[in-house]
């Protein structure tokens, strides 16, 4: 069975650069990506009066294929080193993956 895994991380773009610095100390074989995205959340904690009015926060995603155990090293880092800052994970099986 294959134990990779994708890790999404969403976090306030105030992190960006510090989440970058900790996914590149994990040294991934595959790297990881990284884009600007709109969050919505039923919660408005911590948004701006112009968030709440839209609907929407912008925040920063990352995407990481990583193995299971890389996983859940980076999941224990990201608690220890970034408890209390917003930041949502989704942690998926990867079914496949290839270079075209």
């Amino acid at each position: 069975m294959n134990k990779d895994r994708l890790v999404i991380i969403n976090a306030p773009s105030s992190l960006e650069e510090m989440l970058v610095d900790c996914l590149l100390t994990l040294e991934s074989e595959h790297g990881f990506s990284s884009f600007p995205v709109n969050a919505h959340h039923h919660e408005n904690k911590g948004l701006s009066l112009a968030e709440q009015v839209s609907g929407r926060q912008k925040q920063i995603c990352f995407q990481i294929h990583i193995d299971e155990d890389g996983s859940k090293f980076l999941l224990k880092r990201l608690q220890e080193d970034f408890s209390g800052a917003g930041i949502q994970y989704w942690v998926l099986p990867m079914l496949g993956s290839s270079e075209i």
